[in-house]
Formats: C-alpha cells, sequence, structure tokens
C-alpha cells in the first residue's frame, strides 16, 4: 500500500496536489495553519492511495514524499 507523506511546514496550500490527485484524496486542511501561516495539503483516506505520485511530481515546492 502507498503512503503519502507531506512536510506540512514547508507547504503553501496552492493547491496542485489537489487538483492532480485522480482519487481525490488530497486536501487542504482547514482546521490547522502551518508555520508559515497557510493551510496545508494533506490525506484523507490514505488507504486509497495508489501510489501514482502526481501530487508529489507537480508540488513546486517539493513537500511531498510518496512511500510504496
Amino acid at each position: 500500500m502507498a503512503k503519502v507523506v507531506f512536510n506540512e511546514d514547508k507547504c503553501k496550500g496552492c493547491m496542485l496536489c489537489v487538483s492532480a490527485c485522480p482519487k481525490k484524496i488530497v486536501v487542504i486542511a482547514k482546521d490547522r495553519i502551518n508555520k508559515k501561516g497557510f493551510n496545508p495539503a494533506t490525506v484523507i483516506e490514505q488507504d486509497k492511495c495508489i501510489g501514482c505520485a502526481f501530487c508529489a511530481t507537480i508540488c513546486p515546492d517539493v513537500v511531498i514524499e510518496v512511500e510504496r
């Protein structure tokens, strides 16, 4: 099973990863703010991740790792 890990403190909440996820499991966390003052991206329903790494590839700040 694939696992997506975000470095949430570096995320600027640009939502590119949200739009790239084919399973629609990457979302912006509305309940927390990171050190930069942004709502970071996070994964809901981690078990539905297919490990495509589209989110990591599109991230301009390289804050996403996909472990397979």
